[in-house]
């Protein structure tokens, strides 16, 4: 694992090899951090803890970016005070090609089908 941040405080994240489809997908079969995915990847951008508002309390917040950073779905370092959280997309599109992708479409149908848009 390596460890990236800009103040000393570092978070462990998967090398790319050791990314591996099963925590991928169990990462991502949990409707908050799908959630967390699906906005990442419509921003495009990385975005602090702060800004997801999520129906849950901050330690279940904390827990599911921990989850989503250990898998490899994300990677999450400290700009300041703020945590930021990006998507780790080329190093899944590398691994499992159009897997990204074809769940954050499934993730849009679906919303769309339930009236769940968010």
């Amino acid at each position: 694992m390596t460890e990236t941040a800009t103040t000393g405080r570092a978070l462990p994240h998967p090398e790319r090899e050791q990314i591996r489809l099963e925590s991928v997908l169990h990462a991502l079969s949990d409707p908050m951090r799908l959630q967390i995915v699906r906005e990442l990847a419509a921003k495009e951008a990385e975005l602090s803890c702060s800004q997801f508002e999520l129906p849950v309390t901050k330690s279940t917040t904390t827990h599911h970016f921990r989850v989503l950073r250990e898998s490899g779905v994300i990677r999450q370092v400290y700009r300041g005070t703020a945590k930021m959280n990006g998507l780790r997309r080329d190093d899944l599109e590398g691994l499992f090609p159009g897997l990204l992708d074809s769940l954050l479409a499934a993730a849009d149908r679906q919303a769309g089908r339930l009236g769940d848009e968010g």
